[in-house]
């Protein structure tokens, strides 16, 4: 049943745009959803409901070297490679490697970097890049590297218990108003990323001894927390010959509100030369295999794999097929993220292939 919304509520919502600014006050009704950009991994991309969100922030947690870094210069690289305007900053608290960052395909030459560990420069700069509306993409890395200034100005035994918690939570009720963006009219979107790591209780013996720095209240600001856990190593040779190629990379959503959270993407990365994908590179061609199968879009019947009027003897025969034509890999990329349309509570919590 369609209901008009009557004339006081409307005089009220009028008083009110007109005291704080144009569309303050919409019908929900008429708010787009919230424009998406890739992750450059479609699994990832399926798990997160069509990719990351604009107008967010999220974050990615996890121990230390299991990939965080990686997704989200694979994510510039991506967004890059099909927006010539597409505009990153990068807060480098720690040391930004621009070989890697080349590596993972990133125009460095497009990319705004901002050096420093003070959380109050950090944050200030974020803040003016985001009101600014000119970029797309704002990247934290890492929260725990950042020092506030309370406890740089201080002496090794000084303690400044809390101080960066209180900075953190500040920032997110600042930025806030800098990411916002009109509800209905176009305007550019920002996302902000937040890189952290795992941090161990003291004293905890029952339930999860892990936190994150910044203090809970961060929590409440990301609409999205992504989980970083390698679940294995990639390798080549046997014996001695053996060495490590690459990582499978388990990306869990502990938290979603802008699609069905608890979901698991598991991300081939390749950072060595030798594998069959070339370092820097997630091994699209075998992401799209698995998620073809288990949506039904590639049938598979015995040890044939069935998709139109082609067929191929067993995966490896279509994962050849997916990393030459690029045609049919984007079809079949495509046929893919049109299942997050009908079925929404999709379920990636396995490598099929």
């Amino acid at each position: 049943m369609t209901m008009t919304l009557n004339s006081e509520v409307l005089k009220v919502a009028a008083l009110i745009n007109k005291k704080l600014g144009s569309n303050t006050v919409v019908t929900a009704g008429d708010i787009r959803p919230p424009k998406r950009i890739t992750s450059g991994s479609l699994t990832l991309d399926v798990v997160l409901g069509g990719g990351w969100p604009m107008n967010h922030w999220v974050e990615i947690v996890g121990e230390a070297s299991h990939g965080k870094t990686a997704i989200a210069l694979k994510t510039i690289a991506a967004n890059q490679k099909t927006n010539p305007d597409f505009t990153a900053v990068w807060v480098a608290a720690e040391s930004f490697d621009s070989q890697y960052a080349k590596m993972c395909g990133v125009d460095t030459n497009r990319v705004l970097l901002v050096e420093t560990n003070s959380m109050e420069d950090a944050f200030d700069s974020v803040i003016e890049f985001c009101n600014s509306k000119s970029v797309d993409l704002v990247v934290i890395d890492s929260l725990p590297a950042l020092v506030p200034s309370a406890e740089d100005e201080k002496t090794m035994e000084e303690f400044t218990v809390g101080r960066g918690a209180m900075l953190t939570n500040k920032f997110f009720r600042k930025v806030a108003a800098a990411t916002k963006r009109d509800l209905i009219e176009e305007e550019r979107p920002v996302l902000g990323i937040m890189i952290n790591q795992y941090r161990m209780k003291i004293g905890v013996m029952h339930g999860d001894p892990r936190t994150t720095p910044g203090g809970l209240g961060k929590d409440y600001a990301y609409s999205i927390r992504c989980e970083v856990k390698r679940d294995e190593w990639l390798e080549i040779g046997t014996g001695e010959s053996k060495r490590r190629v690459g990582q499978t990379i388990r990306v869990r959503t502990i938290k979603n509100k802008t699609f069905a959270p608890q979901q698991t993407a598991y991300l081939d990365f390749y950072f060595a030369d030798g594998g069959m994908i070339d370092p820097g590179s997630y091994d699209v061609a075998k992401e799209i295999v698995s998620l073809a199968i288990l949506n039904g879009i590639v049938e598979r019947r015995g040890g044939w794999m069935y998709y139109g009027d082609r067929k191929w003897q067993g995966a490896p025969a279509l994962l050849e097929s997916l990393r030459g034509e690029v045609d049919l890999s984007n079809e079949i990329s495509a046929a893919v993220m049109d299942t997050i349309r009908t079925n929404p509570a999709i379920m990636v919590e396995a490598n099929e292939e």
